[in-house]
């Protein structure tokens, strides 16, 4: 067993001022070693990740709070920049494998595991952002309550049960540090048939998080049988599996810390006979969602009405899928052609694909094509209670604290979608309210960008709730009016709703200014890991990611600055809008090198895949015009921030698609060219 480095000692003082000092003491040990301090505790083991997330064994939180775990600089005394990822808000109670998401990729090293309060009253982790005011961690005679563990970066897979026509198999999650396959062998496999037992292996799946991934199996099944999907390492990079013919010198499997193959397994039934799962559900009436479907020679599962019972074959289909391909399928979103208005039952039919065109023929062609999969001379078919209301679906996703987005809502009157923070959950339900769409017409809509009121330097649970226009205004008045209008969407006299974990690395709040354009001031910055604010002109909208650098601040440490002055080295004479960007330290040399580096060191924070960044007008005290030249100068001067905003909305994909969207294609284009060069 690796031996623990990091024992239960570490002091931290806070003071007014934010984190005065750590202190930290190392010792062997093999002992599953846990402190405990008024009934706080927490137990983290030694372990194997696939690189984004670890496993906290357990904690005990007597007052509520967060498990967080930090990376091994906290030896070094980075209490805050030591933060690798925290957990959502636990109430007070024992916690057992409470699972962490690191904003960072896991590396090989030791992590610490520590237990937080919930010192607000928010349930918002709070801890970097405020510098260390809030949120800190549970401690009893000036000891931290946490656990040390090596974690080993490999990967995980995992399986469900399934049914199968033996010719293919779906594996629902696999997480790869390195990149590389994951093959299913049979359960001869564990009697030493490490080659006799593949079945079959996926196509090259690169380094992270892969979901759904279906496998041909070159040996079919035959027969009901136990599967061990593997994960596997391209070790020679060429992006083929060669573990076979090479006999184990090539592509071998991931390994856990033990040293044993990453591994899970499942149970494969083997059949000819379709099945379908409709489970009850919410629903705006538009789109229901089927929760598996199995067709053995592929083709759809579509959406019948309860008059199909009574003989109404054709006239009772509501909708159907797109072609799915042969074998087991989950979580398909089927869209109503006729939509339902009423609470109802409706059953879901697999369908063949009998011509091979890969489109639904069952209607028009009156039965003679894509006709139902049957079983003992009947359809198959299962049925679900619909309740007409409204449906919302939002994922786990990194934000910049301005916006989140809700991946798919459902609303059967139109309306609105709102964000709640957790608070609600203690029944704040106009206060947690922290952001609302546009109004939604009658439908589904996705991926619906949300504008939060106020901006967000923590990550959180926030909460996507559906809210019916019952004043027909258009207009979201639910918290104005103290909920007498626009009130939730409901089902079995529940707000329908979805929660997730919004990540929040870095954030940025910046007003239009008037200066004597030699500096400006960026009104707030939050980084997760320390780092830098760069003011750029517009022109990095063009393209032009290093010409556009007007000036950078100093070394910022991790947590909140406010009134962060930025002198500039290229300094704006005339009115303009400028755009500070959110950079790392990645080198950690606290001197920030993105432009002589030409963006291989220093580079932005990313949030949802767009560069962290804040637009705003800068007035120059100085700059004064004619009638003539200010009409000239509108003609030819750069866009202003409401501008740019209105443009990029325009040529957006969606609500709320802002200058940050289209930022971070041209930054990536830029510095991939400025490599290739």
């Amino acid at each position: 067993m690796r031996q623990r480095i990091l024992t239960a000692l570490i002091a931290l003082t806070v003071l007014t001022s934010g984190i005065a000092g750590v202190a930290a003491a190392e010792t062997d040990t093999d002992s599953e070693l846990a402190q405990t301090a008024n009934g706080a505790s927490v137990t983290f083991a030694n372990q194997t990740s696939g690189g984004d997330t670890v496993t906290v064994d357990s904690v005990t939180l007597p007052d509520g709070g967060y498990v967080t775990v930090h990376d091994a600089s906290l030896n070094d005394g980075a209490v805050l920049g030591s933060v690798a990822g925290t957990s959502t808000y636990l109430g007070p109670g024992t916690h057992e494998n409470v699972t962490v998401t690191l904003t960072d990729d896991v590396s090989d090293g030791s992590y610490v595991a520590m237990a937080h309060e919930e010192t607000d009253g928010d349930r918002t982790y709070e801890f970097v952002a405020s510098n260390g005011q809030t949120d800190g961690p549970y401690t009893t005679d000036g000891d931290i309550v946490l656990d040390g563990a090596d974690v080993t970066v490999s990967a995980s897979v995992s399986m469900s049960d399934q049914p199968t026509t033996g010719d293919s198999v779906v594996v629902d999650r696999v997480v790869l540090s390195e990149g590389g396959f994951v093959t299913v062998h049979d359960a001869s496999v564990t009697e030493g048939a490490v080659f006799e037992s593949i079945r079959g292996t996926s196509t090259y799946l690169g380094p992270g998080v892969h979901e759904d991934v279906r496998v041909l199996l070159d040996e079919p099944l035959t027969e009901n049988a136990t599967l061990v999907p593997m994960a596997h390492v391209d070790t020679n990079g060429d992006e083929a599996y060669t573990f076979e013919e090479s006999e184990g010198e090539a592509d071998g499997p991931y390994a856990t810390a033990d040293g044993s193959a990453v591994v899970d397994t499942a149970a494969a039934t083997v059949t000819d006979t379709a099945r379908t799962t409709l489970d009850a559900q919410a629903t705006g009436g538009h789109a229901v969602v089927v929760e598996s479907v199995f067709v053995p020679d592929g083709g759809f599962v579509t959406i019948h009405d309860g008059t199909v019972a009574e003989g109404a074959v054709f006239d009772s289909v509501r909708g159907t899928s797109t072609h799915l391909e042969p074998g087991y399928h989950t979580d398909v979103v089927v869209t109503l052609d006729t939509p339902v208005e009423n609470d109802t039952t409706l059953v879901a039919m697999p369908h063949r694909d009998t011509d091979d065109d890969e489109t639904y023929d069952f209607v028009e062609t009156s039965g003679e094509d894509d006709g139902p999969y049957t079983e003992m001379g009947s359809a198959v078919t299962d049925s679900g209670a619909v309740t007409v209301s409204a449906a919302v679906t939002i994922a786990d996703q990194s934000s910049d604290g301005t916006t989140v987005v809700v991946d798919r809502v459902d609303v059967s009157e139109g309306g609105f979608v709102a964000v709640h923070d957790a608070t609600l959950l203690d029944g704040a339900v106009f206060d947690s309210v922290v952001g609302h769409s546009e109004y939604l017409e009658p439908g589904v809509h996705e991926n619906v960008t949300v504008t939060l009121d106020d901006r967000l330097a923590s990550g959180q649970t926030l909460v996507a709730m559906p809210h019916v226009d019952s004043d027909g205004d258009e207009a979201y008045t639910f918290v104005e009016s103290e909920g007498d209008a626009d009130g939730p969407y409901t089902a079995g006299g529940d707000a329908v709703v979805d929660t997730a974990q919004t990540t929040i690395e870095a954030s940025l709040a910046f007003e239009s200014q008037t200066t004597d354009g030699e500096t400006v001031t960026v009104d707030a910055v939050t980084l997760q890991d320390g780092g830098f604010v760069t003011v750029h002109d517009a022109s990095v909208t063009e393209g032009a990611v290093f010409e556009s650098i007007r000036g950078t601040s100093a070394y910022l440490a991790p947590g909140t600055h406010e009134n962060v002055t930025v002198t500039l080295s290229d300094p704006v004479t005339e009115n303009t809008t400028l755009v500070p960007m959110a950079h790392r330290d990645t080198d950690g040399d606290e001197a920030y090198t993105f432009a002589e580096s030409e963006g291989s060191a220093d580079g932005p924070y990313v949030a949802a895949g767009s560069a962290v960044v804040a637009v705003g007008d800068l007035s120059v005290e100085s700059a004064t015009m004619d009638d003539e030249s200010a009409t000239e100068d509108a003609m030819t001067e750069e866009p202003t921030a409401t501008e740019m905003e209105e443009t990029s909305t325009t040529g957006g994909s969606g609500p709320g698609f802002t200058a940050a969207v289209a930022l971070v294609a041209l930054v990536a284009t830029a510095l991939l060219a400025r490599r290739q060069a």
